[in-house]
């Protein structure tokens, strides 16, 4: 998927973590591709609200049905949105949180901090979420904010920067509901997914999509894994949270996006397979309890 820039020069496409800058840290790059050494663009800090609407109308066919300016009926040709999205979202969006890392508030990051997503996997209040936010806070104090908007000191259980993944922990009291997460081997290209999130902030931000494409190579820091790819928009702060099936499954965990240059998303997200997903947190959290 190379693309001609400048005199013709094959570049990209670059492989990023949306909350990280490109100073080397973090980024999923294609440097085989990039033999002038030539880094990209800073990634645009603030994109378009309308990229991160809640429930968009780009469903597998459908499309949300709108009225016009002065309440009149909604358009004939409109096809609702699938009910069992609308459930799936209802039924996701109570058990992600935004994680808050190295003194970042919530809707706003600054240098040495940043603002990502997660959720519950077990009653005991652990939570999932991606390695590179944290990194990204610089090791500092976690916070956890939850969608009624209480917050909680996180414990951090576990890293492992090489999947890019890594486990929380919050208080009991918390009460997060865990999210189902999905059999390994079960998803489909074409299947209707939902991205759940705080990107730019904005908690509780439902997208939605289809699964792109299973077992795409991309590559992690030095690591090279396969991703879930999909075209539910994925912004900062989505990093961390979970990729669901209509069935309001987790299976997957949003973690990086495609973008020319560095000059943006391009509409192409990828997440961590639920299988390594399960199979790094259970380890984890053997470890760390």
């Amino acid at each position: 998927m190379a693309v001609q820039t400048g005199l013709g020069e094959p570049r990209g496409p670059w492989f990023i973590s949306p909350e990280l800058d490109p100073d080397g840290r973090g980024w999923w790059d294609a440097p085989e591709r990039d033999p002038g050494g030539r880094r990209p663009g800073r990634l645009l800090a603030v994109l378009a609200v309308v990229a991160v609407s809640a429930v968009s109308g780009a469903l597998a066919g459908g499309v949300v049905a709108s009225r016009d300016g002065v309440g009149g009926p909604a358009a004939a040709s409109a096809a609702p949105v699938p009910a069992e999205l609308v459930t799936a979202a209802e039924r996701t969006v109570p058990g992600v949180v935004s994680v808050l890392a190295g003194g970042a508030t919530s809707g706003s990051a600054t240098s040495g901090s940043a603002t990502g997503s997660g959720f519950a996997v077990d009653d005991q209040q652990h939570l999932i979420t991606n390695d590179h936010i944290l990194a990204k806070g610089g090791g500092g104090p976690v916070t956890v904010e939850l969608p009624d908007g209480r917050r909680f000191a996180a414990e951090v259980v576990g890293r492992e920067p090489r999947s890019d993944l890594a486990v929380l922990k919050v208080p009991a009291s918390a009460g997060l509901t865990p999210l189902p997460l999905a059999k390994p081997g079960a998803t489909r290209v074409g299947e209707p997914v939902l991205a759940v999130g705080s990107p730019l902030g904005l908690a509780g931000t439902v997208t939605a999509g289809i699964v792109s494409a299973l077992d795409r190579e991309v590559r992690l820091g030095n690591n090279r894994h396969s991703a879930v790819q999909t075209d539910a928009s994925i912004n900062p702060g989505n990093s961390g949270g979970p990729l669901v099936n209509a069935r309001g499954e987790v299976v997957g965990v949003n973690t990086a996006i495609a973008t020319i240059d560095g000059n943006g998303s391009i509409g192409i997200g990828f997440a961590i397979p639920i299988d390594q997903v399960q199979q790094t947190a259970d380890t984890i959290i053997g470890k760390g309890g």
